[in-house]
């Protein structure tokens, strides 16, 4: 199904112009604010990223966004160059269908251990310090800094009719999934309080879920 096609399908845009607009300035504001203050951060992941295994600081990803619209997602790289994603795959596909509880170190979208990660890897996931270069995305507008958890576009495949309004907003560098306990809920569990944003979003709600983001990345419990 094209982006035209989930568009239609997804009838309706949530929220006025006026908020919409709203939010995309504050989006902006965040994403260039961020990178300013965190560039000596930045400089020396990519430097170290660089410097303990072979290939590129960043990871270039395709995820789906706003009504399934693809786009390159961009994180730092935590695995070796040019793994194949065949265990990250059949992991998902254990946890929509109930075959692999969740809970323990490994949360539901990430496998441990997983023998693809590598040293620094580790810890950049533990910290979240990875999805730093989301921000760009932002800036681009693929993405908000809440919103729901951007998909891979085969596991939206694998995501039941119910659960596509998630996609009428854009994806988000941290959500409500990641501050609800993300290690403690099923898969299902988290497209639900996917859907739960999307009916309840609003500026407060946007707020509310950064500043919860802090202590759970704090407590390196938020990587994914």
């Amino acid at each position: 199904m094209t982006c035209r096609d989930t568009r239609r399908e997804l009838a309706g845009t949530p929220g006025p112009v006026p908020r919409r607009a709203g939010k995309r300035a504050f989006d902006v504001a965040v994403a260039t604010a961020c990178p300013l203050l965190l560039l000596p951060v930045l400089l020396a992941v990519m430097a170290a990223v660089r410097a303990t295994t072979p290939g590129p600081a960043l990871f270039r990803q395709v995820r789906l966004g706003r009504y399934g619209r693809p786009f390159v997602l961009y994180k730092f790289r935590t695995m070796h160059d040019g793994c194949p994603d065949d265990l990250h795959r059949q992991y998902v596909r254990e946890l929509l269908t109930g075959d692999r509880p969740p809970g323990g170190a490994g949360g539901l979208s990430k496998l441990e251990p997983d023998p693809r990660v590598t040293r620094i890897g580790r810890l950049l996931r533990r910290t979240s310090i990875d999805e730093l270069p989301q921000l760009l995305n932002v800036i681009r507008g693929d993405m908000s800094p809440a919103g729901p958890r951007p998909a891979l576009p085969w596991e939206a495949g694998m995501f039941g009719t119910a659960h596509r309004r998630r996609f009428l907003v854009p994806p988000g560098m941290t959500g409500l999934w990641q501050v609800s306990g993300r290690n403690s809920l099923t898969m299902l569990q988290g497209l639900e309080l996917d859907l739960e944003y999307v009916d309840s979003q609003c500026f407060t709600l946007d707020l509310e879920i950064l500043l919860r983001t802090v202590p759970v990345v704090l407590s390196m419990a938020g990587a994914r």
